[in-house]
């Protein structure tokens, strides 16, 4: 899924227009990104958590030359699902079927 079709089916589900939606959805990121760069971590109940992790510096090879390039320590963005987030995706082992709006853990 594309952001381009999340924001049709924000726009579907809540009956509004697609310029409506992308606002929702940008403001959406938005949040998230600013906290993430804050250093906050951000949990949504029954979907997952947001945080950063600092990654060391390390010596790194460039792969073209082989000559070893100082790499620094830098901040990543990190996802981590929740469990109920993961009994969804994973119904039972089986290939996930298309779930109806009232199954979805709420936000």
């Amino acid at each position: 899924m594309t952001k381009a079709d999340l924001i049709e089916e924000v726009s579907r589900v809540v009956e509004m227009t697609r310029k409506e939606s992308e606002v929702i959805v940008e403001a959406i990121f938005d949040s998230i990104v600013r906290s993430l760069r804050s250093g906050d971590k951000i949990e949504i109940r029954g979907f997952g958590s947001f945080r950063t992790r600092q990654r060391q510096s390390r010596v790194g090879r460039n792969p073209k030359t082989g000559t070893r390039v100082e790499v620094p320590a830098k901040k990543i963005p990190y996802f981590k699902p929740s469990k109920e987030l993961k009994d969804v995706v994973n119904v039972g082992g089986k290939p996930a079927e298309p779930l109806v709006s009232s199954e979805l853990p709420p936000l």
